[in-house]
């Protein structure tokens, strides 16, 4: 299959799809960080991966070819990297939500922090609205605090009286979702942050919400080992994936929103097709995968995992890993 400049030309056909796969399914390790790897992401243009981690650094790397080749590492939260997100179309620009109670914007460019925006509590996720204009980031007390991306100043907080465990917007930036810890998905109209409607989607907590690249599907993860694929304009579900049997912590569709990765503490990174529910292929794992990200333009995915080193198996390994290469 060849690839254009752009990326890859998607894959109709779910055989295809699962022969594509019998024959890309290497995986490379990189080092990254000395410790865990919380959130990895692609820049919008899929040429830099960064990774954030609980020794309080962001590493980004440069896809060179089919390889990752590290190109620089930045300083200056003094707490744990939980979370972290890309412009949308501006391939240069990375927000970091951090423990250490701020928000940091850096220049991959450059190599500098444009901003330290202080927030009231440790954060533990971020969303850049897909516009560029906003960034919202939610902390342990469940307060989210929404960040005016042209001057980098916090603009309106809204405390929730229940467990807030992700947020995402829809790809039109004027709808605001939070997943929580009665298995609802609240969905906000944006920037009046009025109730617009609260979906049941779980019987347990709901962790991770996911928006897909087309703008078709958003799905949630959650305690119950399930995941759920929502049709964003009906906000019906269209399926749910049974395949995992722990608690669903990391989603990711990929550029053409036919694949759905889902991952948690089961050995396996799930890959499901999002038409018809089916799997198309798993990356086999050694421990809980907290975070996967897949490529903007390419059937390939970064994700990283809670590895020990192998020496004592003690220390957590700060790695990061990169499937779906080519086996020849």
């Amino acid at each position: 299959m060849k690839e254009s400049k752009q990326g890859q030309t998607p894959i109709e056909d779910l055989q295809e799809l699962r022969n594509y796969f019998a024959s890309h399914n290497v995986v490379r390790e990189y080092i990254a960080h000395t410790s865990k790897v919380h959130s990895v992401g692609w820049s919008c243009d899929g040429r830099r991966l960064a990774s954030g981690s609980f020794d309080k650094t962001v590493v980004i790397f440069n896809l060179e070819r089919n390889r990752l080749v590290q190109d620089f590492v930045f300083r200056g939260h003094t707490g744990s990297v939980d979370q972290l997100c890309w412009h949308a179309s501006h391939p240069d620009l990375l927000s970091t939500a951090s423990g250490d109670k701020s928000v940091r914007i850096w220049d991959a460019r450059s190599h500098k922090c444009a901003a330290a925006i202080s927030t009231k509590g440790e954060n533990i996720n971020i969303a850049w609205s897909p516009n560029g204009s906003t960034i919202a980031v939610g902390n342990k007390e469940d307060l989210v605090s929404f960040i005016d991306a042209r001057n980098y100043k916090v603009v309106t907080e809204e405390q929730f009286n229940f467990e807030v465990n992700e947020i995402s917007w829809n790809n039109s930036s004027d709808l605001f979702f939070l997943t929580n810890g009665l298995g609802c998905v609240h969905i906000l109209t944006y920037p009046s942050l009025e109730l617009q409607t609260v979906l049941k989607a779980h019987p347990g907590t709901c962790i991770c919400i996911e928006h897909e690249p087309t703008g078709r599907y958003f799905a949630t993860g959650s305690a119950d080992a399930l995941v759920s694929l929502w049709d964003v304009n009906e906000l019906a579900c269209l399926r749910v994936f049974s395949r995992l049997e722990w608690p669903v912590r990391t989603l990711s569709f990929s550029f053409d929103g036919r694949l759905l990765a889902s991952a948690s503490e089961d050995h396996i990174i799930d890959i499901g097709d999002t038409e018809s529910g089916e799997k198309v292929a798993e990356i086999p794992v050694q421990a809980a995968t907290f975070t996967v990200a897949w490529h903007p333009s390419r059937y390939l995915i970064a994700y990283a995992c809670e590895d020990k080193e192998p020496s004592e198996r003690k220390r957590d390994a700060g790695n990061l890993k990169l499937w779906g290469l080519s086996n020849s």
